[in-house]
Order: structure tokens, then sequence, then C-alpha cells
């Protein structure tokens, strides 16, 4: 639960043989200036995910796919958040996500998607409204 003096932390992340970083580049900097806290890494597992999101006592997990993979990877996360007591993790999966696999994602328990030409503001409200304070 996040208190209202407490800034919002968010942990970006993507995969470490993903170079194409630019989108979630330029969230986190739109995130910072709305108020946000930002952890940024690449991961090799979903592992490396879940335990960055522990040691960094994160509020949300933002997850960014530019080559593939996000089904399999967000579904090891979300396995992982539940066996560590973190299913109630808020986590958004943005990047290249085709409209066939989003309705997938959802069903793994993700909050929401954001493909290419989402706007960072409807990130960073989707983010404020969907945290428990």
């Amino acid at each position: 639960m996040v208190s209202k003096d407490k800034r919002i932390r968010v942990l970006l992340t993507k995969s470490h043989i993903d170079g194409h970083d630019r989108g979630i580049r330029y969230i986190a900097r739109r995130l910072t200036e709305a108020g946000m806290e930002i952890i940024f890494t690449r991961y090799r597992t979903p592992e490396d995910v879940v335990n960055c999101a522990m040691e960094e006592d994160v509020d949300v997990i933002g997850i960014s796919f530019s080559v593939g993979g996000h089904t399999v990877v967000t579904s090891e996360v979300m396995d992982l958040l539940k066996k560590n007591g973190m299913s109630d993790m808020l986590v958004i999966v943005g990047g290249i996500i085709s409209e066939d696999e989003e309705p997938d994602l959802l069903r793994l328990g993700i909050g929401k998607t954001f493909g290419p030409g989402s706007y960072a503001e409807d990130v960073i409200q989707y983010i404020q409204g969907n945290i428990s304070r």
C-alpha cells in the first residue's frame, strides 16, 4: 500500500538482449516528471525482475518488450510474484504487443498493456489510478 506522502516506486525493466530502449527511457523520464521514483534495470531471467522488485520495494513493475517473449516472461514473472506473496503487485507491459496477445497477458493478471503510440499521460494516469493508497 502506498501512502499519500510516499512517492510511487516503479521498476521499469527490459531484457538485457533487447537494445531497443528509446520508448522505456521516454516513459521513465515522464514518470519521473510526474513525481514517481524510477528504478531502471535489464533482466536476464524473470527471477531477476521479481528479485529486484522485492529488493527495491517497488509499487509497480513495468516490463518492456521489443523482441518478443512477452507471454512467456510475463507468465513466469506473475507466477514468481504469487510464490513470493506479491500477487497484488501492479504489473504493466509495454512495447510491441500484438492485439492477439493482449488478452493472454491480461488473463495472466497484468493490469494493462501499452503498445506503440500509447501516450505517456495514459501510463501515468493508469499507475496513479491503480495503486492502493
